[in-house]
């Protein structure tokens, strides 16, 4: 295929916007031209496109229905069937109506919300808000839209109120104080709802073409140059930093998505990844978060002119706390692969971390498939008996970088294969055969092990070199490439242009790869999965390549399996595990539910519902230590005990490895199969 940029083994379709021309019809066209030419599975251009551009585009501009009204609708379902016609026609003028009613409705939204805003707000009414699976059909007048807009402000300050603390009595005293404070914050969060909703006519075709690619199937995306983020960050490299990683959320929090080793929040227990930010202090500036301060909170966060922070946060449970971090100057971590000896019962078993599968193909420093080799060995010359290779929440990279790794343990010339447009097949074979460990080995995966990891997991298990471990896979198996438009320097197409197979024909595609042996994950059941995705492709067979029966289980294999389905019943951790799990999952099933908007009911409904109590139980689960020493190899040991840098990430790491139920349990395994 001419002009590839790169070859690649994506889990997501990364969204990327920012259109240099507002010329979508142009964009469309090129993008369906290299659809027909190079596309996996090409769709026709016709009216099911239309159908399904239209209705999750709508979809994505109003998911609950409560942006435009009826009539408004009724205006745009005139081109539903038409879409297809206009982008071969080259006549994009719809898109123009589209934007004009969005923005009639964005201003409308924004000015219910300042009349709500001036207007007496009772804190308490007889009406009842409900809640429903479904989005509820459209309102028909902007009367309508102010009423159930306000029951939802209401319910939000009520609720805010609610969960601030468990003691009704002291919330009840404080209620008249506290209520006028969450009030303005929740008019505000509000606003700034309609402010960040509100797409520039750039963004909004660039949205557009975003869901026309997704058509096709989920990984096919616009890209362009000119990048847009969601996430803001704390500075890291040689700069001031309090050591913290943060995403802006739906609801305009600043969340923490990462905790640096060695930094200031790292030494600070109280801080959890997933805890919300919520007001921000230093010197004689306080900010709480929302869209209006963001500009000004970013000042504090990154500027070396704010030494000392004050951060006030909120854990997933509703516990609020305030946190001093003063900053101070470190570099950035490189997440690459690392290992470990772990022991238990006086039995050394090699661990090996691979958070993806990088390259220098890919602006990377190193390849996964050399630095695992490199860790090999240093577990070797510590006399291992044994091996766990951990991919779990490894979502992919470089393809020939995983096709390279399988050639540190498979001797067999054939990988996998791969089926390309017109069903063209082809075998991956096995490159660069070095084999550089033969003892047991155990791959851990969960549901966001994907693509490459995928790849490498399948290739083991089919020449039964490994057991698999944990929960199924996400269950990508398509193949994407990165294709610059048709005279075009900074707009490319991201297009599946294969899917691989495994060598029996079988493929992971859809369903993911089922463990030899399952172990709960207690959040699995809320990952992402490939099957969720409407446009995803369904799970098929071709022929195979290679009679896997000559490569069967040996015997200690077989006999590991069969103990730990045994043993599980009287597995104490697992059956805690088991039932953590089915309890979480009961707050993710929809119920219904009618609140009475009074402060009475809606903390009432708050402690009834528990989830607060249940997720500290959680908490304190998944901080649990399991009974097995963690060592460095004897080559880390010497690097570590000179950096202290480096100290303070190799106790993360251990810290998170002694908390990994799942990497226990292997170890039990693993011993099994020596």
């Amino acid at each position: 295929m001419k002009n590839v940029v790169v070859l690649l083994l994506l889990l997501f379709s990364k969204q990327i916007f920012g259109q240099s021309k507002t010329n979508a019809c142009s964009t469309l066209y090129k993008i369906n031209e290299l659809v027909k030419d190079f596309h996996y599975r090409p769709k026709p251009i016709n009216d099911s496109l239309s159908v399904y551009v239209f209705n999750n585009f709508i979809k994505k501009l109003d998911e609950r229905n409560i942006l435009f009204i009826e009539s408004e609708i009724n205006i745009l379902k005139k081109h539903k069937y038409k879409l297809d016609n206009y982008v071969n026609n080259l006549n994009c003028d719809f898109l123009n109506e589209f934007y004009t009613i969005y923005q009639k409705a964005i201003t409308r939204r924004a000015k219910i919300i300042e009349t709500i805003k001036k207007e007496t707000f009772p804190l308490s009414s007889a009406e009842i808000m409900k809640s429903y699976k479904k989005a509820l059909p459209y309102l028909k007048t902007e009367e309508e839209l102010k009423r159930i807009l306000k029951k939802r402000m209401l319910f939000d300050i009520l609720n805010e109120i609610a969960q601030s603390s468990t003691n009704k009595d002291s919330l009840t005293t404080v209620f008249p104080s506290l209520s006028e404070t969450i009030k303005q914050k929740i008019f505000n969060d509000y606003t700034c709802e309609v402010s960040t909703n509100n797409l520039t006519i750039e963004d909004f075709y660039n949205l557009f073409i975003s869901i026309y690619c997704s058509y096709f199937d989920p990984h096919t995306a616009f890209f362009s140059n000119n990048e847009k983020s969601n996430f803001l960050s704390s500075v890291s490299s040689d700069n001031y930093t309090l050591g913290i990683t943060l995403s802006i959320k739906e609801n305009n929090y600043l969340s923490i998505v990462e905790i640096l080793p060695g930094g200031p929040a790292y030494f600070l227990e109280e801080i959890e990844l997933g805890d919300q930010v919520i007001k921000v202090k230093s010197k004689e500036e306080e900010y709480f978060v929302n869209c209006f301060n963001f500009e000004k909170i970013v000042k504090i966060l990154s500027s070396s002119e704010f030494k000392n922070v004050f951060l006030t946060m909120k854990k997933k449970s509703g516990e609020v706390y305030t946190v001093n971090l003063f900053k101070q100057v470190m570099k950035d971590y490189q997440n690459n692969v690392y290992s470990y000896i772990l022991e238990r019962d006086n039995q050394k078993t090699g661990y090996i971390k691979i958070p993806s599968f990088y390259s220098t193909l890919e602006n990377g420093m190193t390849n996964v498939s050399d630095d695992v080799a490199l860790e090999i060995a240093k577990l070797k010359d510590d006399k291992i008996t044994g091996l766990i290779i951990d991919l779990e929440n490894n979502g992919g990279g470089s393809m020939q970088e995983a096709i390279l790794l399988c050639g540190l343990f498979v001797n067999s010339p054939y990988l996998s294969q791969i089926v390309t447009k017109k069903n063209h097949k082809e075998i991956i074979g096995n490159q660069k055969p070095k084999k550089s460990y033969s003892g047991p080995i155990i791959i851990l995966i969960n549901g966001l092990s994907a693509s490459a990891s995928e790849f490498f997991a399948n290739v083991m298990q089919d020449y039964n070199l490994a057991l698999i471990v944990g929960t199924k896979s996400l269950g990508k198996a398509t193949i994407q490439e990165i294709i610059p438009l048709k005279d075009e320097k900074e707009q490319f197409l991201k297009l599946t242009i294969g899917e691989f197979y495994r060598v029996t024909g079988k493929t992971n595609q859809y369903s993911g790869i089922t463990p030899d042996i399952e172990i709960p994950s207690l959040f699995d059941d809320q990952m992402p999965k490939e099957n969720s995705l409407t446009t995803a492709f369904k799970n098929d067979k071709i022929e195979s390549i290679v009679d896997t029966n000559k490569f069967p289980m040996n015997e200690k294999q077989k006999q590991a399996i069969l103990e730990y389905k045994q043993q599980s019943k009287n597995n104490i951790e697992l059956q805690k595990h088991i039932q953590l799990k089915a309890t979480l999952n009961q707050f993710f099933i929809y119920k219904s539910v009618a609140i009475p908007l009074q402060f009475s009911a809606v903390f009432n409904f708050n402690k009834l519902n528990g989830f607060s109590k249940k997720w500290k139980e959680i908490e304190a689960f998944v901080k649990t230590q399991y009974l097995f020493n963690i060592n460095n190899t004897s080559t880390d040991l010497k690097k570590i005990q000179t950096n202290n840098y480096l100290k303070s990430i190799n106790s993360s790491q251990i810290k998170n490895l002694k908390n990994n139920f799942r990497v226990f349990e292997s170890i039990k395994i693993i011993q099994s199969l020596k």
